[in-house]
């Protein structure tokens, strides 16, 4: 059996889909740490965090935003299920700031202990913003 030269990308959220192409290696951000696949990987079920992904095709190398799911990683396809995503260019970065700004505010805002709230789902709150202003400068620095 030969091994593939490609994958197929599928990746989609509940609301819509994000990817569907051939790509020629993609990285992943699981929960114990990030994974690099190729054609002819070996099959695996990945848990996903929070975090930047980015495939490649050809030369060209494409961003995005992933928080929470699951990737199933067969050797000629990778499929991924993500409860929320984001290609770097549509991310409004306007919005992912004031995000960033809310979550900082409620967490120093904790910290004085002069409001209860959920810390664990404010720290999320300020990741996902972050790493959204992370992918989308990844994204503008390599047009």
């Amino acid at each position: 059996m030969a091994i593939p030269t490609t994958l197929r990308l599928e990746f989609v959220t509940p609301e819509r889909s994000i990817v569907h192409d051939e790509v020629d290696e993609l990285q992943l951000p699981g929960e114990e740490g990030f994974l690099g696949v190729l054609p002819g990987h070996t099959p695996l079920l990945v848990a996903l965090k929070v975090g930047e992904m980015w495939y490649r095709k050809g030369t060209e190398t494409f961003h995005g935003f992933v928080g929470f799911g699951f990737a199933e990683i067969l050797p000629s396809s990778v499929t991924i299920l993500a409860r929320i995503a984001e290609k770097a260019d549509d991310i409004d970065l306007e919005r992912a700031e004031a995000a960033k700004r809310r979550a900082e505010d409620l967490l120093a805002e904790a910290a004085k202990g002069s409001v209860d709230m959920d810390f664990e789902r404010a720290r999320l709150a300020l990741l996902r913003a972050i790493t959204r202003l992370q992918v989308s400068q990844h994204a503008r620095m390599r047009r």
